[in-house]
């Protein structure tokens, strides 16, 4: 028998960074359990998501700039106030859309905070060119 060490992805740390203390931007990718399958794609729960996602903004949890559905995971450049860390906005997130749709979503998600020296615009265009990119659609308007 052998041993076999099982590698393990790096937990990132999501802890409050002094820059969501006053605020910051988020790039931030949640993906789901299955992947390469059409899990978020469907027409009802995209509408849930969506309604959701502004339910967020109006409420304040986050300022939604940009929300960007592919089939087995989502895109959305937001920004928080700092009154609460990022990790716990995005656990409520995660947590209401399984409860109310049965979508399972990976432990963890990625996020990138937006410096002063880059551009915002940049991100968005990385955001909306991403199911071209990745040969979902074909054109950008699809």
């Amino acid at each position: 028998m052998y041993l076999v060490e099982r590698r393990h992805r790096k937990q990132l740390d999501h802890g409050t960074h002094f820059a969501t203390r006053f605020g910051a931007i988020y790039f931030v990718t949640i993906c789901c359990v299955a992947r390469h399958r059409n899990s978020l794609c469907h027409e009802s729960l995209a509408a849930m998501l969506f309604t959701t996602a502004r339910l967020y903004h109006a409420k304040a949890r986050w300022y939604l700039n940009l929300l960007l559905l592919i089939p087995d995971h989502l895109h959305l450049l937001i920004g928080i106030d700092g009154k609460a860390p990022l990790s716990d906005i995005v656990r409520d997130f995660k947590r209401i859309i399984a409860r109310t749709t049965g979508i399972k979503w990976q432990r963890n998600y990625f996020d990138h905070r937006v410096r002063k020296d880059e551009s915002l615009p940049e991100k968005a265009d990385y955001i909306l060119n991403n199911p071209m990119r990745t040969g979902f659609v074909t054109r950008a308007n699809q």
